[in-house]
């Protein structure tokens, strides 16, 4: 029997045409999010929901989905779904880890070399004709190599960025919840250190943490006075995660030596002020941004989809409370 769905963004040609021959499959094929009011009416009559992190399932929605049964996550993060409503209501809420671990990490890891090697300003020069002659002293950036990475968050994002970071020679410093094990800690040649010892000693200091309450503003002033004046921040986990304004004023006057962002604390608009800086790396949140990881990320989600809506366990559940008392 066929469900009624909602898939709140575009997805690899292949799937949406198979969810459209199958069920009565409502999908958005604009790279831009649903307005809210038609968010809110789509999902009135749906009994699955594909969502993107850029909908927000909230109270609000989740009371207007009578019929509703299952959500969907497009992402490993989940931090706009009201989870704690949805278990509430019985609807089973997913989302899609580990099959964006590479790409992100491999471009947390860009950011560490763009940001230190001034490539972006580099390449708006030389675009502009300011390109005129070499000099021995002319646009120097900061090497990588040998340099210290500290590493906040040691979760599977966090272990491939330190694995990445074996190829530069560079120590690792890591802080987490959890220490890693002995032989864990052996294998990424990863020291376990407090925040204050990971922030004054790193030359390059990476995220890779979930929005929670705990970790909103993380990085903040008091943190940033830590680093050293040559130190990089790169975030690409979740934007709240820093303080953006306290960043801002930390990169305005040369406190740190720079920055590479992929996610923004008020995203997708930017604090007033940072986009006219050159020792910031500004990306429009691509870290899973890869042709190989967003169909992965587009077949599990289906797959936690249509599984729920058949009264299965979907495979990425995140709330698994709800099993006892789903809606049906």
């Amino acid at each position: 029997m066929k469900k009624r769905i909602l898939v709140t963004g575009r997805l690899p040609q292949d799937i949406m045409t198979d969810l459209v021959k199958k069920h009565e499959a409502d999908i958005n094929i604009e790279d831009k999010p649903f307005a809210r009011e038609k968010f809110l009416e789509g999902i009135r009559d749906k009994e699955g929901l594909l969502s993107m992190i850029t909908d927000t399932v909230d109270e609000e929605a989740l009371d207007r989905a009578d019929h509703l049964k299952m959500i969907a996550q497009f992402g490993v993060g989940y931090n706009n779904i009201d989870v704690a409503a949805a278990t509430r209501l019985g609807i089973p809420v997913s989302n899609t880890p580990g099959v964006l671990t590479d790409a992100t990490a491999e471009l947390a890891f860009a950011l560490i070399l763009a940001i230190s090697r001034r490539l972006v300003e580099g390449d708006r020069m030389t675009r502009e004709g300011r390109f005129r002659c070499w000099a021995p002293m002319l646009f120097l950036g900061r090497e990588v190599t040998g340099k210290t990475l500290g590493v906040i968050g040691m979760g599977k994002i966090g272990k491939a960025v330190a694995q990445r970071a074996r190829c530069f020679h560079m120590p690792v410093l890591y802080h987490n919840r959890k220490r890693m094990s002995e032989s864990e800690e052996k294998e990424l040649m990863a020291k376990y250190v407090d925040m204050k010892t990971l922030l004054s000693q790193s030359d390059f200091i990476s995220l890779h943490v979930p929005l929670t309450k705990e970790t909103r503003h993380l990085i903040g002033n008091k943190e940033l006075s830590l680093m050293k004046p040559t130190a990089y921040l790169i975030n690409a986990s979740r934007g709240p995660v820093v303080d953006e304004m306290a960043l801002l004023q930390a990169l305005k006057k040369k406190k740190i030596g720079g920055a590479g962002l992929d996610v923004y604390e008020n995203e997708p608009a930017l604090t007033p002020g940072l986009a006219e800086l050159d020792n910031v790396i500004l990306l429009p949140h691509v870290g899973s941004g890869t042709l190989e990881t967003r169909y992965r990320m587009a077949s599990m989600a289906v797959e936690n989809l249509i599984a729920g809506l058949s009264g299965k366990v979907p495979p990425n559940i995140v709330n698994p409370d709800v099993l006892s008392h789903r809606r049906l």
